[in-house]
């Protein structure tokens, strides 16, 4: 069977639009001074998660969960808050897994250092590009793509869920799989997440949920009873991970 040239050159294009999300963008457009900051923070950032992350003695919790998305043959929607991303961020590398980073300064470091760790960054935000990454992720998971999101990111409030990740399942077909990576030992950053950075030689306990489907025909209610479940489901996570955390 033959393929319509014009076919043929659209899939090429969202194969090679796909394989720019692995790849570092060129830095042309930065100063000097930016460039060498961007390629600082990267290898800083890098080296830290990588460094701590080696430490961490991880074990799962719902491991079958993660194995039925497969099963059915899809494709997962990482679905986390923010302040958990270090050790969800080295627990889950190499995976080819695809996340929005901002289209400023700070996304760029952002999406090289992830980059160095085997994922792949869609640019964009809730407030520039976000339509168009959402567009580009659409195209990215029905090419096999999965997909994460800190559905409290990128500024909170923290631990609100916002409709992100729902909409991207109801587009595509493919389940949220919310989990949550608690540690034993951490230090806590200042910041609006009270971002979570572990230990040296802590143990860690990734919990992962019952996948959450979304019908492609769903309405805006049903978006706002499966953000509420999401929300929920997350909150019940960090209680399950606290009584995990204080148990031994």
């Amino acid at each position: 069977m033959q393929i319509i040239p014009q076919i043929a050159d659209y899939f090429l294009s969202v194969t090679k639009e796909i394989e720019k999300a692995y790849k570092f963008a060129s830095l042309a457009d930065y100063s000097l001074k930016e460039r060498i900051m961007i390629r600082l923070a990267d290898r800083i950032f890098y080296l830290l998660i990588r460094t701590i992350g080696r430490t961490i003695r991880y074990e799962v919790e719902g491991l079958e969960n993660f194995e039925a998305i497969g099963n059915a043959g899809k494709v997962p929607i990482y679905s986390f808050w923010h302040d958990r991303i270090f050790a969800g961020t080295y627990f889950f590398r190499d995976r080819r897994i695809a996340v929005i980073t901002s289209q400023s300064m700070d996304g760029e470091y952002i999406a090289r250092f992830i980059k160095r760790l085997g994922y792949g960054a869609i640019r964009g935000s809730s407030t520039r590009g976000g339509v168009g990454a959402l567009v580009e992720m659409i195209r990215s998971m029905r090419k096999g793509v999965p997909m994460a999101f800190t559905v409290d990111g990128p500024k909170g409030p923290r631990y609100r869920a916002k409709a992100g990740p729902i909409l991207l399942a109801k587009k595509t077909g493919n389940p949220l799989m919310p989990f949550l990576v608690e540690c034993k030992n951490y230090w806590t950053i200042n910041s609006w997440d009270k971002l979570q950075i572990p230990k040296p030689f802590t143990r860690a306990r990734v919990i992962i949920a019952q996948p959450i489907y979304v019908d492609t025909g769903a309405a805006d209610k049903d978006i706002k009873i499966k953000l509420a479940k999401l929300q929920s489901t997350l909150d019940g996570l960090v209680v399950r991970g606290k009584q995990w955390r204080i148990s031994e």
